[in-house]
């Protein structure tokens, strides 16, 4: 069996962001490292595999300045192999030009019987790209896994709701995306980490991949952040002594809030 995981490599969270001046968009400028959100995938996949017994994890992302450390990390978990699409063009693109990309890479490493992405990036939070990469390669999509298996043939997912779960099923291939805690993430071995050193990871540029420059982007995005502003202060609670009556004092706030 053979899989495929989208991932992205975001500027540390641990690190005050920077913002381009320029268009509001987040600086990528510096080294980056693999989505937390991703190694849920990762770790998924490479169960999937072992369950199968044959096949193998490939990685696909896209990043500024040929940077990998992210996907490193993702070889050392245990992924294959990787392919990196990294062109100055695409600075500022939006969430269906990074879509069209992912889907061109993945169509690069040959038929996958599983494409597997998280629900959505931490730097991001549009929760659009997976869909749109299954819409683009013709596959049928499944959203918020939080329990996936492949029997003969067929993906068995249970979806994550506001209710509980469904049990839905859906040939191969098909892109899934899975939730936090789907799967607990291996930490990558000394032996992993040194052996991701090999691992082979295909730089590519938009040419490569016979994507027009002129529409990618920011000539080419749909979208344009227009402002970026403080969030508001939250505001002090209203404190209420007790006096006897404070109840009262209570149930009266509440009503206004229309809590009661």
């Amino acid at each position: 069996m053979n899989v495929t995981v989208c991932v992205k490599q975001i500027p540390d969270p641990a690190l005050p962001g920077e913002l381009d001046p320029a268009d509001n968009t987040l600086k990528r400028d510096g080294k980056l490292i693999l989505d937390e959100s991703d190694m849920y995938g990762v770790e998924m996949a490479l169960q999937l595999v072992d369950t199968a017994g044959e096949g193998e994890v490939s990685l696909v992302s896209m990043a500024p300045n040929g940077e990998v450390s992210g996907v490193r990390t993702a070889l050392a978990m245990g992924a294959a192999r990787a392919v990196l699409v990294s062109d100055p063009a695409l600075a500022g693109s939006d969430a269906l030009t990074t879509a069209k990309v992912l889907a061109a890479a993945a169509k690069r490493l040959g038929d996958a019987d599983l494409i597997i992405a998280g629900t959505e990036s931490s730097d991001g939070y549009t929760g659009t790209v997976p869909e749109q990469v299954a819409a683009l390669l013709g596959l049928p999509s499944v959203t918020f896994a939080k329990e996936v298996t492949v029997v003969d043939g067929t993906l068995r997912v249970q979806r994550q709701t506001e209710e509980g779960y469904e049990e839905v099923e859906c040939p191969l291939p098909a892109v899934v995306t899975v939730t936090a805690g789907v799967v607990e993430p291996r930490y990558p071995s000394f032996k992993g980490i040194m052996a991701a050193k090999s691992k082979p990871v295909d730089q590519l540029t938009l040419r490569d991949l016979g994507i027009d420059a002129a529409s990618v982007g920011v000539a080419g995005r749909g979208q344009e952040i227009v402002a970026v502003d403080q969030a508001e202060e939250r505001q002090a609670g209203e404190v209420v002594e007790d006096d006897g009556e404070s109840f009262a004092k209570i149930v009266a706030y509440l009503e206004k809030l229309k809590l009661v």
